[in-house]
């Protein structure tokens, strides 16, 4: 009995060597994380870059300065006044701008009828919200791709851990065997998230930014067609005589409404 109590301790106290780590248990460097996603983070890292170009190209192009620059409006009222249509015009191109564009459209027209100054407000005014919404629609895209191609690594990760398993009929119980299709699952996964997440948010951030720009453009045109495009209101309201000629023309009157006499 004393014999085999020692045995145990011998064997208690013996240095056993533990199995060799594998080479895929551990994460020390960015590019690590990336190799043992396996190779569906191939188009989820373009999809980061091309996210990541868009966002830093709408950033300046819809910089206010760009669109609605500072003191523009006061600028147009100086060209405008005295009724010079041409050096307003002038003013409107000098100042390149999406606000500058629509109205340079308007003033091309002044002296048309109001309904025609307001469609080729209108029409210029979406053309411009086309060229601010531009290239949105990727970021949206790539949005709604993004964790769908972590999914799409997941399942070819689990395939990757279960043709381990068939392969070795000793993989079940190694979890070290089974860590490279793991990896590949849990990374794809996460790594599609984290692009997805951040693209989606200034996807919104922008589409508010780009609406409140147009929100208020467009109140800055119904001030100018209001203020410069429909007739004076006080020649709608001047009352019409007849001529010994049979001609219309504006005649003025009393207070009381009777016609002043020639």
């Amino acid at each position: 009995m004393q014999f085999d109590s020692f045995i145990l301790t011998l064997l208690a106290q013996a240095d056993i060597p533990a199995p060799p780590a594998s080479p895929d248990a551990s994460i020390n460097s960015v590019w690590d994380f990336v190799v043992k996603g396996g190779p569906v983070m191939v188009p989820i890292g373009i999809c980061s870059l091309i996210a990541l170009t868009i966002i830093i190209e709408r950033l300046i192009t819809l910089r206010r300065r760009n669109v609605i620059p500072p003191k523009f409006v006061s600028g147009l009222k100086d060209a405008m006044a005295g009724g010079d249509s041409s050096r307003a015009l002038a003013f409107c191109k000098t100042h390149r701008s999406t606000v500058a564009s629509v109205f340079a459209a308007g003033i091309k027209r002044l002296g048309d009828p109001v309904e025609t100054v307001e469609r080729h407000v209108q029409e210029a005014g979406m053309r411009e919200i086309v060229k601010l919404r531009k290239n949105l629609r990727g970021l949206s895209v790539i949005g709604s791709v993004a964790p769908l191609l972590g999914l799409l690594g997941t399942i070819t990760g689990m395939i990757t851990a279960f043709q381990t398993v068939a392969a070795s009929g000793e993989a079940l119980g190694r979890t070290e065997l089974l860590a490279k299709g793991i990896y590949e699952a849990m990374i794809t996964t996460a790594a599609g998230l984290i692009v997805a997440i951040p693209v989606l948010i200034c996807y919104h951030w922008l589409a508010a930014k780009i609406d409140a720009m147009i929100f208020e453009i467009d109140h800055m045109t119904v001030e100018f067609i209001e203020d410069y495009a429909r007739p004076s209101k006080s020649k709608i309201d001047a009352p019409l005589k007849i001529d010994g000629n049979g001609h219309l023309g504006s005649q003025p009157v009393h207070a009381g409404g009777a016609p002043v006499s020639a």
